[in-house]
């Protein structure tokens, strides 16, 4: 019997489904440079052109990837940035500071499934598209001017601020769980049909691809 039972967890290894990290290819296709972040994975500064590929582990949840727009660090990593900052951190080490265009993932979760999404609810700074590039075939986008038609009310420096940043109410925030869309959310939505436009907009921006996939996220498709 005891063999028999060293026999099953030598093969248990085996027998169970693998799971390997996702890759990332982050580009940046703006014609100025930006300082592309991601949780977890860190921060790189992108030259127009150049590319960054980070590996996220299967099971991460509330991963994010954006651009930092007007950056300026020292020789340790430390400083600023007009919209995206992370605590002054060349290499983040949390969420960046709105406004900035997210693409959020959750890897490998029930039924094997990855959840991914462009959101607005922290606002806009730079064009995204983000795209499975293999074995899925969802590829979602926001490119339009959003900066250059921003409402008054929600014009920031370097980007368009999500109006819960602004009022911080919960018709705007839904702390509550519990609200509709707004006139502001309208504007977002109306501009990128496949982006969340406020934390409640789940059904037409949540998408999913089969866990394993890679994803590239282009700045300025």
């Amino acid at each position: 019997m005891a063999s028999i039972k060293l026999l099953t967890l030598l093969l248990l290894p085996l027998i169970l489904p693998l799971s390997y990290a996702a890759t990332f290819e982050i580009v940046n296709r703006c014609p100025y440079t930006v300082w592309a972040a991601a949780f977890p994975g860190g921060g790189k500064k992108l030259n127009s052109g150049q590319s960054w590929n980070i590996d996220v582990n299967p099971g991460t949840t509330g991963g994010r990837v954006w651009a930092r727009t007007g950056c300026n660090f020292d020789s340790s990593g430390h400083g600023s940035c007009q919209t995206g900052d992370c605590n002054g951190l060349l290499k983040c080490q949390g969420y960046g500071k709105p406004p900035n265009t997210l693409a959020e993932f959750s890897l490998d979760q029930p039924n094997n499934l990855d959840y991914i999404d462009i959101s607005l609810v922290d606002g806009f700074n730079v064009p995204m598209r983000f795209s499975p590039t293999g074995g899925c075939a969802r590829v979602i986008r926001c490119s339009a001017d959003i900066n250059g038609q921003c409402p008054a009310h929600l014009r920031a420096p370097g980007g368009c601020n999500n109006p819960c940043t602004v009022f911080k109410t919960n018709k705007y925030c839904c702390n509550s769980g519990s609200c509709e869309p707004t006139h502001y959310s309208k504007f977002f939505k109306s501009h990128c049909p496949d982006a969340y436009s406020y934390p409640n907009d789940d059904p037409t921006s949540l998408f999913t691809c089969p866990g394993g996939t890679n994803y590239k996220v282009v700045f300025c498709p």
